[in-house]
């Protein structure tokens, strides 16, 4: 499956776990996946007015690349809250953690990572980023030096600087890690594990 990043300066493709995913989501057609490696897809639509709760983290315009990072990670974490609401994810731990709810639906970094990159792709294609452009999702590791991980990832316009936007780490609805990938690449945690 392949998905166009339209808007970022040249198309190019993102390779996907699933056929099933929409490539061009809006807010009125979208989908998330979860229970693992997006083992279940559910396409959905936000309600206008639940769009319009993200549309305001972004009111006063961001003034820096570092405001617009923290307004990602704001509007991020506000997604996830209102999706969860809709998918059972709610409960979702981070970092693999298990809960004792079968019926938490689990998120992995492949569902996490498919996910925000879908929440990016909405907020630039809404104009929302001035600072920052979609890019293609990142895998450390490879076994070889630790377990895979994947993130999503944004390009700062000015300097073409990379950063991970990582909401794997932590339980739903909580900001995702933004960081420079080469720092993330290097193995980085927010906690020694």
């Amino acid at each position: 499956m392949l998905w166009l990043l339209a808007g970022s300066g040249s198309a190019h493709a993102v390779v996907f776990v699933s056929p099933e995913i929409n490539t061009t989501p809006t807010p009125d057609n979208f989908s998330i996946c979860f229970d693992n490696s997006c083992q279940s897809i559910r396409q959905l639509a936000l309600p206008d007015h639940r769009w319009q709760e993200i549309r305001d983290i972004f009111r006063a315009g961001a003034h820096s690349p570092e405001e617009e990072r923290r307004l990602i990670g704001q509007a991020v974490a506000r997604l996830e809250r209102i999706i969860g609401g809709m998918t059972g994810t709610a409960n979702d731990k981070g970092a693999n953690e298990t809960s004792d709810n079968p019926l938490d639906h689990r998120m992995d970094c492949i569902d996490e990572s498919t996910n925000t990159t879908s929440y990016l792709y909405l907020l630039q294609q809404d104009g929302l980023l001035r600072w920052h452009r979609l890019r293609d999702p990142v895998t450390r590791g490879f076994f070889f030096f630790g377990w895979p991980h994947t993130t999503a990832v944004i390009e700062a316009r000015e300097d073409r600087r990379l950063w991970a936007v990582d909401s794997w780490f932590h339980d739903n609805g909580i900001a995702p890690e933004i960081l420079p990938l080469e720092h993330w690449k290097q193995g980085w945690s927010p906690d020694p594990r």
